[in-house]
């Protein structure tokens, strides 16, 4: 992917990465004037990606770059921020089985100037370079990342998509609303996968059931990338559960396979989470049939869906099969820009002293569009950008204050689809 990719945008020009912000409105007269007149002297705002292109999560990718796209196409239609068109530079993350990918984006970022990264989506390859993005000021917003370990991690970091105490406690209620109360959990061995099971195993407790394998501290998680998943669906199927959680990423394909071999019944017993939650398996006509999964963020409306299905295929070439974190890619991006229009500077620093009072930590006027935000800003107001995510303004953690999880059930086709969605709230 070239920084040329995506949306017709203006050449990238070289940044300082040291230049100073404010965590307050404009002050001087001629910034104000400048703002007022759709003009600036402010650098021109560089976005960096770091999405799945490549890897166990690279069905993740598609929705999200859509996402960013959609958003960057939205900002320069409405003038751009500080009157320059948003550029962008797309970049891999591949995934946590090789941290070279992910790396390599980082030192390109860090060359081409960019000014805030929308990125990773996997918790792990996030905890891999987020401190090169923060010792070079560059502002890290991830549109997926849910691992605990991210709260209140820096000034330069935050995300659009909740912490795993909201999508645990979401998972654990659905599994007990399903009557089970011996559950078995074949689990990924990474920050994502660990800390996700243990906020779901805390809400499967809370309401009287028992992790019967897979539990925290028992060791019987596998490793990324794994394949063979025999003698660990013999050794979770013996312990007799009435509903099985899988949390991993492409190895899931295996996973479910060996289920099949070794006889479990996926019917209303199985349960899905975010990592694994793809219209993208080749299974046998009903083999997912009755399987449930939580997804983080609100349902894309039908007009976002059509809007970021023309920008993927205009831009892309391609279409869509999904749409998880899309909304929550779309919003980042936005954020960012706000920020940058509030502090009078593009800078990573400006963005960082401004993006939790865009999302309305401060309370303010409710706007739904870039072009809303920047028109109450000019006037004097703080604002609360809602986008299409639904999550809340950000908390002193640098987390949405809450957020929605998604209820999804997949049918005789092996596709899923949206049950319901619940609102929770993230602890400060």
């Amino acid at each position: 992917m070239t920084a040329a990719k995506g949306v017709a945008l203006a050449a990238a020009l070289s940044l300082g990465l040291a230049a100073c912000g404010s965590s307050e409105e404009p002050t001087d007269e001629s910034t104000a004037d400048e703002m007022a007149e759709g003009e600036s002297s402010a650098d021109p705002l560089v976005i960096g990606t770091t999405l799945p292109v490549t890897g166990t999560l690279s069905f993740l990718g598609p929705p999200e770059i859509a996402g960013v796209g959609l958003a960057v196409s939205d900002i320069n239609e409405a003038g751009g921020v500080l009157g320059n068109e948003v550029t962008v530079e797309w970049g891999d993350s591949g995934d946590n089985t090789d941290a070279t990918v992910a790396n390599s984006t980082a030192t390109d970022h860090i060359s081409q100037g960019v000014d805030a990264v929308i990125g990773a989506a996997s918790s792990s390859v996030t905890l891999g370079v987020v401190d090169t993005y923060v010792e070079a000021g560059i502002m890290m917003i991830s549109p997926a990342n849910t691992s605990a370990e991210l709260s209140d991690y820096s000034e330069f970091y935050t995300r659009t998509a909740p912490p795993d105490t909201v999508q645990g406690a979401a998972l654990g209620s659905l599994i007990l609303e399903g009557g089970h109360t011996d559950v078995a959990m074949i689990v990924l061995n990474d920050s994502y996968g660990t800390g996700l099971r243990d906020h779901t195993q805390s809400a499967i407790e809370a309401g009287g059931g028992t992790v019967v394998y897979g539990a925290s501290g028992e060791g019987q998680e596998f490793p990324p990338g794994e394949t063979n998943f025999g003698s660990q669906v013999s050794a979770a199927l013996a312990t007799d559960p009435d509903a099985l959680v899988l949390i991993a990423f492409e190895e899931t394909t295996a996973a479910v396979n060996e289920l099949v071999a070794q006889g479990w019944d996926f019917d209303g017993t199985t349960y899905f989470t975010d990592g694994n939650l793809s219209n993208g398996y080749e299974f046998d006509e009903g083999t997912l049939a009755g399987v449930q999964g939580t997804l983080p963020g609100a349902q894309a409306d039908d007009d976002l869906r059509e809007r970021l299905n023309t920008w993927y295929s205009e831009n892309e070439g391609g279409e869509l099969d999904g749409y998880s974190y899309s909304a929550e890619s779309y919003d980042a991006t936005i954020l960012a820009a706000l920020a940058a229009v509030r502090g009078g500077d593009t800078s990573g620093q400006a963005i960082a002293d401004n993006i939790k009072a865009v999302s309305g930590a401060e309370g303010g006027t409710e706007v739904t569009t870039f072009a809303e935000g920047v028109e109450a800003l000019e006037a004097g107001d703080e604002i609360n950008y809602t986008g299409p995510s639904g999550t809340g303004p950000l908390n002193e953690m640098n987390d949405p204050s809450s957020a929605f999880i998604g209820i999804y059930e997949y049918g005789d086709d092996n596709q899923y689809e949206y049950v319901r969605q619940i609102e929770g709230t993230t602890a400060e």
